[in-house]
């Protein structure tokens, strides 16, 4: 099962994936995603492209947390 630390740092990831692919499609009009996993209409791309959607979703709480409690002491 996941700890919420684990969980957080799985967001945090798919966030990042997410940010770096739309930086690449802004940037140079290339989807990476979709480069890697057959398209934009693959049911694998639309799998990862959901799945940083609830990342992002989810990652909203991180601006209500308190920071001090993941700083190790």
């Amino acid at each position: 099962m996941f700890s919420v630390k684990g969980l957080d740092i799985t967001a945090l990831v798919l966030v990042i994936i997410g940010a770096i692919n739309w930086g690449l499609i802004g940037f140079f009009q290339f989807d990476l995603v979709a480069a890697i996993f057959g398209g934009t209409a693959a049911m694998i791309s639309r799998i990862v492209y959901a799945l940083v959607g609830i990342a992002g979703l989810y990652a909203i709480s991180f601006l209500g947390r308190d920071r001090e409690r993941y700083v190790d002491r």
